[in-house]
């Protein structure tokens, strides 16, 4: 691809939104390299180093903050993240789309470094209802973490006006939101 299709495209939304299963679909239909984000979390079943997070210690987090190594970082459901310096220069000189998962913080702050470039698309979900009923079936959170984190999960209701655009990812549609993250690419990546 040319340099002038070269953009990043950022897949954000709550967690059980649908974001690792949109990425996922997209890998099937969209020639991109994906961007990834170090995390403080503990690694999932199925999960591994690189893939779909590099995971690392609450005390390296910190030194990387320190250092300056992050070209944004948050707090996100207790835990750090943020997008490294090093990985992102590396994609950018392949001169492909890049797909990043963030969080809406992460979002602004990209805005902020990459204007020309980001382009944000927000996974929203009908209601936190159908939202908590997808963190209770995948498995991964107790129904207590999942409350501790409601608060956050709300926030980024508050903040789709950041988003260039919003793609709901309706019960049993997954294919239907795919498609429509595919159009939208497509579309963004017009000379």
């Amino acid at each position: 691809m040319s340099k002038k299709t070269n953009k990043i495209f950022i897949v954000s939304g709550p967690s059980g939104a649908g974001e690792d299963a949109v990425i996922d679909g997209l890998k099937k239909k969209i020639k991109f390299n994906q961007l990834t984000t170090t995390v403080t979390r503990k690694m999932r079943v199925g999960e591994k180093q690189g893939k779909p997070y590099h995971f690392t210690t609450v005390k390296r987090f910190k030194e990387m903050i320190k250092n300056k190594e992050l070209i944004e970082w948050a707090i996100v459901y207790g835990d750090y993240r943020g997008c490294p310096k090093k990985e992102m220069t590396r994609l950018l000189k392949l001169n492909e789309p890049i797909l990043w998962k963030a969080d809406w913080q992460g979002v602004k702050t990209a805005k902020k470094v990459f204007p020309n470039i980001v382009v944000s698309i927000y996974i929203n979900v009908p209601s936190y209802q159908i939202l908590e009923k997808r963190l209770v079936r995948r498995g991964w959170d107790s129904k207590q973490t999942i409350k501790n984190r409601k608060k956050f999960t709300l926030e980024w209701f508050k903040h789709k006006d950041i988003y260039d655009y919003i793609v709901t990812n309706y019960e049993g549609k997954l294919d239907q939101t795919i498609d429509k993250f595919v159009k939208i690419i497509k579309k963004e990546l017009k000379p």
